[in-house]
């Protein structure tokens, strides 16, 4: 998997300070996308172990309070980048218990394939829906498109329930 940008600071990209990885690849060609040049896999630089280790270490940087990691894109929920967000997100929630992990995604959650589901135990809050430009409004709030929603995610170990933010 590559990915376009990383920001160790970032206080857009969900609530609190976070880690906000901006991934690559993405099918869905959405009108008026914010961030066209993501849509190829092959954009950016190659994630590897490094970079792991660099957004761990981030994560648990005490001088500068993170809430969590934020993954958008691209599209994190992309089959071509599970193998690799998979181990990801599993090792932050390992290492990191107390830091939250937000998903951008434009596949909705009924949509989701049963390789995509196996990142849902890991994520808290997941923003779902393509960005559709006819209901762009700038005044949402973590979303682009009216269409989209924001859901808090919650794990009991059985099953998984998805939660309106608003």
């Amino acid at each position: 998997m590559n990915y376009l940008q990383y920001y160790p600071v970032d206080i857009i990209n969900g609530e609190g300070t976070r880690c906000t990885l901006f991934v690559s690849g993405c099918t869905h060609g959405c009108k008026g996308c914010y961030n066209q040049k993501s849509w190829s896999f092959s954009a950016g630089v190659k994630f590897d172990a490094a970079m792991e280790a660099q957004i761990i270490k981030d994560l648990k940087d005490t001088r500068i309070k993170r809430q969590g990691l934020t993954l958008s894109g691209g599209d994190p929920m992309h089959p071509n980048n599970i193998e690799t967000l998979l181990p990801l997100v599993q090792r932050v929630k390992r290492e990191c218990p107390d830091k939250d992990i937000w998903v951008w995604t434009g596949y909705k959650i009924d949509e989701l394939n049963a390789l995509q589901q196996q990142m849902l135990p890991y994520i808290d809050v997941i923003i779902d829906g393509k960005f559709e430009q006819e209901k762009a409004d700038p005044a949402l709030i973590w979303r682009g498109s009216a269409n989209q929603k924001v859901y808090r995610v919650t794990n009991n170990g059985q099953s998984i329930a998805f939660t309106p933010m608003f």
